[in-house]
């Protein structure tokens, strides 16, 4: 059984709230389930990928994402079919620079925050989510 879920599971942005409620929501049950069905021989894994470049919300709106900070549609079902094979709980698809980002914004959230609004990642997704609203 796959999950995918986000980045945003592991580490929440401002202007994401919702979104961000349901990947942490998501880790959760994941996690839950996947132990819950080991005894009957049923794997569970989660899929974590940070932006996308050729799919998603990030391909869906005129938002700029230095390409180094993406991936793409095929090594995210590269990561999926390893998880699968593999039985891994979960797989974080995003560059190093995010995966340090992530862990830091669950072992320090004000401190993750505060960047974010430094370094302009505050307007990238205050930006991204203007873009999606059609769809709530």
């Amino acid at each position: 059984m796959v999950f995918m879920s986000s980045l945003s599971g592991k580490s929440a942005s401002g202007h994401m709230a919702l979104y961000n409620a349901t990947k942490f929501g998501l880790r959760g049950f994941s996690t839950a389930l996947r132990d819950d069905l080991r005894p009957y021989g049923v794997g569970v894994s989660t899929i974590f990928p940070g932006p996308i470049r050729d799919a998603g919300m990030i391909a869906e709106t005129d938002v700029h994402i230095p390409r180094l900070g993406t991936r793409t549609t095929e090594a995210v079902a590269k990561a999926t079919i390893h998880a699968v094979e593999e039985n891994i709980a979960e797989v974080t698809v995003a560059p190093w620079s995010l995966r340090a980002a992530t862990l830091l914004g669950s072992l320090a959230p004000e401190l993750t925050s505060r960047l974010q609004r430094k370094t302009g990642g505050h307007t990238m997704m205050a930006a991204i989510s203007r873009a999606q609203q059609h769809k709530r």
